[in-house]
């Protein structure tokens, strides 16, 4: 068998100098944030309470397709950028498939994801702004742990509300967070306001991001110097994250082909945003055409089974509405769900695209996630993410229908970060104790019940 190193394509100097705005180019726009006293648009200044002042700009312009990535930013994007570009081999002659897989590793850091690429930009900005720290919701603590690592780097205090059940399952994510400096509460807390209230309507929830996210802005809008920033769903967050793709159709060119199929895990749209945006945008301006499948999990499904309307995007119903595929904000998904992507709606952005018809979506369960990751840590020697095994599930199912049609296909996936530290979870499906939740309709109906209900959206 042919084999070629473990390699980026690119090297240092090809670092991308500018983040991608894919919405741009998007001619219908995503639905705009509102304010739910008023129904109105959110201005800048409805959000500056909220966030840092660039981000806001940047969150709010659906115009300018380039930003300029400052030159702080791209000196630490050099300790792990251009990020890994890898032919899976391995994987493909366990598979027997005609299709060529490729995988971008985004795990290739200290903190162990792509959440990185955005955490060390909104950090800066804080920074820059002169702020003393910043609030952050962590679900499985990806999120978490690289916010930690950005403000460490910057100087910055970090407060992180992270999910009850992660919190207790993932201790070791919890405590690399306070190597680096944060404060790490478990979230729904009997600290914040809205924690007490969720506390009291969910006697011994075991809560979910939508109710870190409520604390975490409270605390930040209560605390003097402080702004909140968030690892996914936000405007802001895909452009920082595009990252991921501006490097991957680089190194593709490079090869001289280009993917078939892009297959990226879907939570609050974060990871997917970021890996498809740049080919995303060749196919709304007509230059080329490519299969978009964002996976998510059968526990959370928001784009498989949610509706496409105005919701909060937290239990607290603090923050702005945003136009999304949503399962509903009263939604938390059980326990016994340890893959991560728990988020109850999907990125306005990427609802919208999906909505136009421009994406699939597909929904699988925890056991056959954590079967392929099993079977990719065995063959291509790294251990994936619960989160990124959602997409590894998906490339191997479509790699295998290529086997099935005997036709080639070329696959591109996200693998958004490593599982060194979900081990808990490893060893629940290695000894036989992983358990499949998928929520009833009636679950998903009594939560939908209680959107918002919002004039002319």
């Amino acid at each position: 068998m042919q084999t070629i190193p473990y390699k980026t394509y690119l090297d240092e100097s090809e670092l991308p100098e500018c983040w991608y705005n894919l919405r741009a180019d998007m001619a219908k726009k995503p639905a705009p944030l509102l304010v739910p006293a008023t129904g109105k648009p959110c201005t800048e200044a409805d959000l500056a309470p909220v966030f840092c002042e660039e981000l806001i700009r940047q969150e709010l312009d659906d115009k300018t397709p380039l930003f300029k990535i400052p030159k702080q930013i791209r000196d630490f994007y050099r300790m792990f950028r251009p990020s890994p570009l890898v032919r899976a081999y391995f994987l493909e002659e366990a598979l027997g498939t005609p299709a060529k897989i490729y995988y971008k590793f985004e795990g290739n850091n200290t903190s162990g994801s792509h959440k990185l690429n955005s955490a060390v930009a909104q950090a800066y900005y804080a920074k820059a702004q002169g702020l003393k720290g910043v609030t952050t919701e962590t679900g499985a603590g990806q999120w978490g742990t690289a916010l930690s690592m950005a403000c460490a780097f910057f100087g910055l205090d970090c407060h992180v509300f992270m999910v009850k059940c992660s919190y207790e399952q993932k201790p070791f994510r919890r405590e690399v967070m306070r190597t680096y400096g944060a404060d790490v509460t478990p979230s729904p807390s009997m600290t914040t306001d809205v924690g007490r209230l969720i506390n009291a309507e969910h006697p011994g929830t075991t809560g979910s991001l939508g109710c870190a996210i409520s604390e975490a802005v409270e605390s930040a809008v209560k605390t003097p110097g402080y702004r909140y920033v968030l690892g996914s769903v936000l405007n802001q967050v895909l452009l920082h994250q595009s990252i991921i793709g501006l490097e991957a159709r680089a190194a593709f060119k490079k090869l001289g082909t280009k993917p078939d199929v892009i297959i990226g895990c879907a939570g609050g749209g974060s990871n997917l945003g970021g890996l498809i945006a740049p080919f995303m945008g060749e196919k709304l301006r007509g230059e080329a055409d490519y299969r978009f499948v964002a996976v998510e999990p059968a526990s959370c499904p928001s784009l498989t089974r949610g509706k496409y309307a105005y919701d909060y995007c937290d239990t607290g119903r603090i923050c702005p509405l945003a136009k999304m595929y949503t399962i509903g904000a009263d939604y938390i998904p059980s326990a016994s769900h340890a893959g991560g992507l728990r988020f109850h709606g999907m990125s306005s952005t990427i609802s919208e695209l999906y909505d136009q018809g421009l994406m699939e979506a597909v929904s699988v369960k925890q056991t056959d996630v954590f079967a392929a990751a099993q079977q990719f840590a065995r063959t291509e020697g790294i251990l994936p993410a619960p989160e990124s095994s959602h997409a590894i599930r998906a490339a191997i199912d479509e790699a295998l229908k290529c086997k099935a049609e005997g036709r080639e296909e070329t696959i591109l996936f996200g693998l958004t970060g490593t599982g060194y530290f979900d081990m808990t979870a490893y060893q629940a499906f290695n000894d036989g104790k992983m358990t499949d939740f998928v929520p009833s309709d009636a679950d998903i109906a009594a939560s939908l019940e209680k959107l918002p209900k919002v004039v002319g959206a």
